[in-house]
């Protein structure tokens, strides 16, 4: 996992019209939140859960 990096960031691929989630590692954790609600709840996810999800995202299993 690279270092630590508190900075909330989106996806290149969401075209910036607000409609996304962004995504950070902080505390040893990787976090997500809703970009519409910033102020809103946070998702924590252990660094094997997170690499484990974007696979799953990468290889179409989570595809409705």
């Amino acid at each position: 996992m690279k270092t630590l990096d508190s900075q909330w960031r989106t996806s290149s691929r969401s075209g910036h019209n607000g409609a996304c989630v962004e995504a950070r590692y902080a505390d040893h954790t990787a976090q997500v939140r809703d970009s519409k609600d910033q102020a809103g709840p946070v998702l924590s996810f252990t660094p094997a859960q997170w690499i484990g999800f974007v696979q799953e995202i990468k290889t179409g299993k989570l595809e409705a």
